[in-house]
């Protein structure tokens, strides 16, 4: 597998960790969504994320996902692995075994506990120690997850002390004008450029993301196809399609992005359409009323109207 650089565009998927019904590993669903996410023409994955339950997982159940994700796999796309731990013994050690078994490069968030500048950039220098020189890595900025607010002069300053950082996540809200000065920064010669995918709001924000200077996305939807056409739309210059797309989703996007119950949302649509036997949530986790799921089904009948007037 070739291995991450700063040249990664297009969509690299978040991907769920598909459960049982009694909260155990579903790995003939595993197959079936890398098949369907690679049938969408997603150019990457990322695994053991937020949303994919990675803090639910023990460690066994990490490796055993990952590793089955990779031979599904088996090197049509790069693969990136959520390596954010508490200690830096089993960072490492998680990063060793998913780079051995033929991972692209592991994703990399600041731990809760730091808070100055001097803090993060502190503790990433560490992180780029313990993963050592030839793992390339994505540095991850969600203050909603971390509670970890980066600024625009400490990710600078990450990039320009960590060679291996080859990628930024970016997911800061509201981020444009962040976005903006990052990419403002490496045109200047400030920084060497990196590649930087957002990941707000399961591309809530997508085409204005497109606009001001990211290379793609790095988020998970139900409909990851509306995520990969609007990033060639706008790669092929029709940045017109690329909203037209967008809006004809954009109902359903904004419903799973509930606090509380959006991944409840996105595994619910994922079990209708047949890419999941469940949309089961390992505990705890929440569950999805009655009215939640009438809801849903309204909007993807509106939505399947849209896109039919879309043509």
């Amino acid at each position: 597998m070739k291995k991450l650089d700063a040249n990664a565009t297009g969509v690299y998927l978040i991907a769920v960790t598909p459960f049982c019904d009694d909260g155990s590993l579903d790995l003939a669903s595993t197959d079936r969504m890398v098949d369907f996410y690679l049938g969408c023409g997603v150019t990457g994955l990322t695994i053991l994320g937020i949303m994919g339950e990675a803090n639910k997982l023990t460690a066994e159940e990490s490796r055993i996902f990952v590793e089955q994700v990779l031979a599904r796999v088996a090197g049509r796309v790069p693969v990136v692995v959520g390596a954010s731990a508490s200690g830096f013994a089993p960072m490492r050690e998680l990063t060793q075994s998913v780079m051995e078994l033929g991972a692209a490069g592991v994703m990399v968030a600041p731990a809760p506990t730091v808070r100055s500048d001097d803090q993060i950039a502190s503790y990433f220098e560490m992180v780029s120690e313990t993963l050592g020189p030839d793992v390339p890595w994505v540095l991850q900025d969600h203050p909603v997850s971390t509670g970890v607010q980066m600024s625009i002069g400490v990710i600078l300053r990450i990039i320009k002390n960590a060679a291996n950082c080859v990628m930024l996540k970016h997911e800061d809200c509201p981020g444009l004008a962040k976005l903006s000065a990052m990419r403002a920064a490496s045109e200047r010669g400030e920084v060497r450029r990196v590649s930087i995918l957002t990941g707000n709001g399961g591309g809530l924000f997508l085409p204005e993301e497109l606009a001001r200077g990211a290379d793609g996305a790095m988020t998970g939807f139900a409909y990851p196809e509306m995520m990969v056409e609007v990033c060639r739309a706008f790669a092929a210059g029709d940045r017109e399609r690329g909203h037209d797309i967008f809006d004809a989703y954009l109902p359903l996007a904004r419903y799973e992005q509930q606090a509380g119950i959006g991944l409840a949302v996105r595994k619910h649509i994922m079990a209708e359409r047949g890419v999941i036997a469940s949309a089961a949530i390992r505990k705890p986790g929440p569950k999805l009323s009655a009215a939640d799921i009438a809801d849903i089904a309204l909007l993807t009948a509106r939505q399947k109207q849209r896109l039919a007037q879309l043509g």
